[in-house]
């Protein structure tokens, strides 16, 4: 299944939402990060806190800096809707690593709902909300090279798969496999720092049926980027 996110801008003045349910799908808002650019910069300074600030003025490049910003305005912008609060005021937090137990576990709003989820590339951000914990991703299309270095620390399935492809078509089915595995380890809250090659997403049109517990979609982004979500079941 692939889902069709909402397209959401920044300027356009925040409603209040209602949080998804139990059983609901996922929440997915798309924001062009240029279109969006000039509304977020002269936002952030009332609504990122001192954290967000600090890793936005670490960036060594503009266009970096000026993702970053536009994502975490916009996240502020939606889960304020949903919380009935202030953008600045929203309380962000991180859980527990499932990993190691440390604090950098999935960010989370301090009343535990709604989950949440964020990804930027540089062109575009795609955000996730949902009555579980959820992981969403996106990726623009790698290099052939990038490829090259990685696809081999896969699950061996899907180095399986991906080995009977030809180059042009394996770079394809890389990046959607990719958007998935890492939607799904972002779920989890250990990001890549549970070994890739463990988990079975898979490389096909259709993302796999696992793993168990959970249900991946692929997003519908457009042309030059992949993307996909992650949801906890129950």
């Amino acid at each position: 299944m692939t889902l069709v996110p909402e397209r959401f801008t920044v300027a356009a003045a925040a409603r209040r939402l209602t949080p998804p349910g139990p059983g609901d799908p996922p929440r997915l808002c798309l924001v062009d990060t240029a279109a969006n650019a000039a509304a977020a910069v002269h936002l952030a300074p009332g609504l990122l806190d001192r954290e967000e600030r600090e890793r936005a003025s670490a960036f060594h490049f503009d266009r970096d800096r000026t993702s970053y910003v536009t994502a975490h305005v916009a996240l502020r912008l939606l889960l304020a809707a949903y919380l009935g609060t202030r953008p600045g005021a929203v309380p962000l937090t991180r859980e527990t690593c499932p990993s190691c137990g440390g604090p950098h576990g999935r960010p989370a709003v301090e009343s535990g709902s709604p989950h949440f989820s964020l990804s930027h590339s540089r062109e575009l951000t795609l955000l996730a909300f949902a009555a579980s914990p959820v992981g969403v991703d996106v990726e623009a299309l790698p290099g052939q090279e990038a490829v090259d270095g990685v696809w081999r620390s896969l699950h061996p399935a899907e180095v399986d798969e991906l080995g009977m492809l030809p180059p042009v078509e394996r770079r394809e089915a890389f990046a959607r496999t990719w958007a998935r595995k890492e939607a799904y380890l972002k779920g989890l809250g250990t990001g890549l720092s549970r070994d890739p090659s463990e988990d079975y997403v898979g490389s096909g049109p259709d993302p796999a049926a696992g793993p168990e517990g959970w249900t991946l979609s692929d997003v519908a982004v457009g042309d030059g980027h992949r993307a996909a979500v992650a949801v906890r079941l129950g």
